[in-house]
């Protein structure tokens, strides 16, 4: 009877262990910031005009760069859903990063992006497809041409062609635009960990 009982004890702590394993792989570590304040990458997204295709009345674009995550974009019309996003000036483009709640979006969550870059809306050329299987937290994703891991572009188009659950609107909570830093880089983390945005101004001397 003990030696049963201690099997049963066993087989439940596997199951705990196995249920931690699938949440944690739903949930992604990447964090955007970190490589902000290492100096690594700088973000760029405040140098670009921003627009979308639709949206509802109280959450539009503004609400994908408030750096707030209980707030999100919500799409009013049929996919694709396009978020635009034009320099005024070519920048190098080597990564973004898109951050999602399946746990609270549910059918509004992205399951497929389309990511297009160009000079203008009549020449974008598409880059990449990134299927999401419910994602929770920040998808990074690599822009790259070829074997360069980076891009030069005027105008980048994120694209949600579907949604989960076949949902027709869809939820974006942030985006994030990182451009590489060239050449020596000094990172905060030498004088403590700083997160404010005023602090990420001067994460990298020029």
């Amino acid at each position: 009877m003990i030696a049963g009982s201690i099997i049963s004890f066993k087989e439940q702590l596997n199951k705990v262990a196995n249920t931690s394993d699938d949440q944690e792989k739903s949930e992604s570590k990447d964090d955007p910031l970190e490589d902000e304040r290492q100096g690594f990458v700088r973000e760029v997204g405040n140098q670009a005009v921003w627009s979308l295709s639709s949206c509802k009345p109280g959450f539009g674009v503004e609400r994908l760069r408030d750096n707030i995550m209980d707030t999100y974009w919500q799409s009013d019309g049929q996919l694709p859903h396009l978020v635009n996003i034009q320099f005024h000036r070519k920048t190098s483009i080597s990564q973004i990063y898109i951050y999602t709640d399946y746990k609270l979006d549910e059918s509004y969550t992205p399951s497929r992006i389309s990511i297009r870059a160009g000079s203008h809306f009549n020449d974008l050329q598409e880059l990449q497809i990134v299927d999401l299987t419910e994602p929770t937290g920040w998808v990074a994703i690599p822009i790259k041409d070829g074997s360069v891991k980076s891009i030069r572009t005027f105008m980048l188009q994120i694209a949600v062609i579907s949604n989960h659950q076949n949902g027709r609107d869809t939820h974006m909570r942030q985006i994030r635009i990182h451009a590489p830093v060239e050449g020596r880089h000094y990172p905060l983390e030498l004088f403590g960990k700083f997160s404010t945005v005023n602090f990420q101004k001067f994460a990298t001397i020029r």
